[in-house]
């Protein structure tokens, strides 16, 4: 018989999903299965719409090796495990001739803990009763979570969290679940052998097809000790998030409450003077703390540096001193050491990894209304570490809706460690920038509006030309907007106002879960919602309810941000353009993310304005502009007014 081709397991692919084959996703499908064969590296762009999940999965199920796919979302993730893998394997058994298998795999965090459901949490002094069950009273939210959860644990089949529906909180979670580093070991624990993540771990490594997330992809990497199975491909998907990601994985935080905790898990563990060493460290870092004032620390201050150094010696103390416990009392010895260990060592850790003081980590103070100060370090680049850990001995794949910013696929490029596209060199990863295009016509779908005659935003103060423009666009508009704002006081200000303005519903993120609002924004073509980050990247509602995207100003970083002005000053003394390498870029990919929010459908239409006249006449605007869907432009403000209203007498006549 002779080898399928790639067009016709597509073609099988797509009609059991029943979508539309598209011209961009097949010639993704055959640029994946072109790198896959060669063993070398793709970014490839596919805006909304193209099926890029099938135009990545088809031409790598056809290659028969083990692959990892890894999202952001758990959106993606579900529809991966849940819908297109499911149907595209049973497509493609007839052409193949065999049936790969597939399975999710997580960090260990995301699964319910046998152990801990059925022994519950070792009593932390201060910390409530040693049954979690028992302490939480049955009529709080956290007892009805508890009980619920107790209740679920007999029926689950994954113990992952996302299968549980309703959610439960993070508080709640965690009163039946540990981390890796708190983990027994299956061979030591008395459930070991029903262990949910053990089991995900073994369907992992009997599949051909393994679905992750970006946060274990990055502890893969930096942890040494590998998670995830021997795999011939990796696919990225979100892939314009994966550099936040790794970040967030490689950046460590200490915070006086989780170095009491950490003192107080170990003092029944070690003899009397090593635990007061402990205390003693933990009362000079708090001390200091009080006192800790946001921003990046260039140097780290003597008091800060003594107070680390005190900590990292008294917490290697601790670890070595570990032993029995003294108190005769305590019941499951091993979960008592494990989880003062797992403590003890991660405040050692991170307390080592600013005094010793690396030129590629940063360090900041931070301070939260809630949680008090911490102090943090973070990776300046991780373009090296990805370089080194992702590109050797695998193809890699990154797809997303946005990657090409001002034209091109380098800057991406250069912040996941790659040289600029067709560099040659021994050690330089081999890659190719591929933008597929989109099934929308953008120029005829959709305007992309620049309030050119606003005021410049500044950092502080209330703009009321934007508040009055944004006011007159809703009304042009009959509602259907989704508002984008770079802070939460931006947006907070902007709903207040409008609620008094205008007679139209106006959904604040915060006010309700992000689920309920989206749904809730999509049910009623009147009604406004308004937010920050999340809401640039993760709603998808197609039809007339989102009919006008506005964004309140270019989403620069924040000019106090330690990290991102960091790498900023990092790039202007390596002689580079920091501002275009590092803000223009983060904030290239938010609007395109932001901008996507428009057109989710070939019959949609409808305006992105950007209330921020930069966008028009500062020299960056025309790399953000390239770096938008090709929309049809002006700064005509009257102009904008009447295809506002025009749109939306056009979907009340149909209706809508």
């Amino acid at each position: 018989m002779t080898k399928p081709s790639l067009p016709e397991l597509l073609h099988a692919a797509v009609t059991a999903v029943g979508g539309t084959e598209r011209p961009g996703q097949a010639a993704m499908a055959e640029a994946v299965a072109e790198a896959v064969d060669d063993q070398s590296h793709l970014l490839v762009q596919a805006g909304t719409g193209t099926g890029k999940s099938l135009g990545y999965l088809v031409p790598a199920l056809a290659h028969g090796e083990r692959v990892v796919v890894a999202t952001a979302t758990l959106a993606l993730q579900r529809q991966l495990v849940e819908r297109d893998l499911p149907r595209t394997v049973d497509a493609l058994h007839p052409l193949l001739r065999r049936r790969p298998q597939f399975a999710m795999l997580k960090g260990r965090s995301n699964y319910l803990c046998l152990h801990r459901l059925h022994e519950g949490v070792p009593q932390d002094e201060e910390e409530g009763l040693f049954d979690q069950f028992e302490a939480a009273a049955p009529s709080s939210k956290l007892g009805q979570d508890l009980l619920r959860m107790r209740d679920w644990a007999d029926e689950t089949e994954t113990g992952d969290r996302d299968d549980l529906t309703p959610g439960v909180s993070d508080r709640a979670w965690a009163q039946i679940s540990v981390s890796s580093r708190e983990c027994l070991g299956a061979s030591k624990c008395a459930y070991g052998a029903e262990c949910f993540a053990e089991q995900a771990r073994e369907r992992a490594k009997l599949a051909d097809v393994v679905v992750t997330n970006h946060a274990l992809l990055a502890i893969d990497a930096i942890e040494g000790a590998p998670v995830l199975p021997q795999h011939e491909v990796l696919i990225v998907d979100e892939a314009h998030e994966l550099v936040s990601r790794v970040t967030g994985v490689a950046t460590g935080e200490l915070t006086p409450a989780q170095v009491n905790r950490a003192v107080r898990r170990a003092a029944k563990l070690v003899n009397e003077k090593a635990a007061d060493a402990l205390q003693t460290a933990s009362e000079g870092f708090e001390r200091v703390m009080e006192l800790a004032l946001p921003g990046r620390l260039e140097e780290v201050p003597e008091d800060l540096g003594y107070a680390l150094m005190a900590l990292r010696d008294a917490a290697r103390t601790v670890i070595s001193a570990i032993g029995s416990t003294r108190d005769k009392s305590v019941q499951d010895e091993d979960v008592v050491r494990k989880q003062a260990l797992a403590s003890v060592e991660s405040v050692h850790a991170v307390a080592e990894r600013i005094t010793q003081g690396s030129e590629y980590d940063v360090v900041w103070y931070e301070r939260h209304d809630r949680f008090g100060a911490s102090v943090r370090v973070a990776p300046l680049s991780v373009s090296g570490l990805l370089r080194e850990k992702l590109f050797s001995e695998r193809s890699v794949v990154l797809t997303s809706a946005t990657l090409k910013l001002g034209g091109d696929f380098n800057g991406v490029g250069a912040s996941l460690g790659l040289a600029p596209e067709g560099s040659a060199g021994d050690d330089v990863p081999q890659w190719k920038g591929l933008d597929v295009g989109s099934p929308f016509d953008y120029p005829k779908q959709g305007i992309l509006y620049v309030a050119r005659h606003l005021a410049t935003p500044g950092r502080e103060g209330s703009r009321t030309d934007m508040l009055d423009e944004l006011s007159e666009l809703v009304e042009a508009a009959g509602g259907r907007t989704l508002g984008l704002f770079s802070s939460m006081r931006a947006a907070k200000a902007a709903a207040e106002e409008l609620r008094g303005r205008l007679d139209k519903p106006i959904l604040l993120q915060g006010e309700e879960t992000l689920g309920e609002l989206i749904k809730n924004f999509a049910a009623d073509p009147e009604t406004c919602l308004f937010g920050t980050l999340s809401l640039w990247q993760g709603v998808d509602v197609p039809g007339p309810s989102c009919q006008l995207v506005v964004m309140d100003r270019i989403p620069f970083p924040r000019p106090d941000d330690p990290l991102m002005s960091a790498r900023q000053k990092a790039v202007e003394e390596a002689g580079g353009n920091g501002f275009m390498a590092v803000a223009a870029t983060h904030a290239a990919l938010l609007m395109a993310q932001g901008a996507g929010r428009l057109v989710r459908a070939t019959g949609d239409k409808g305006v992105v304005a950007v209330l921020d006249p930069r966008l028009a006449n500062a020299r960056y605007g025309s790399y953000l502009r390239a770096s938008l869907p090709g929309f049809w432009y002006t700064t005509d403000r009257n102009q904008v007014r009447r295809s506002l209203a025009a749109i939306d007498a056009a979907a009340k006549a149909d209706g809508r």
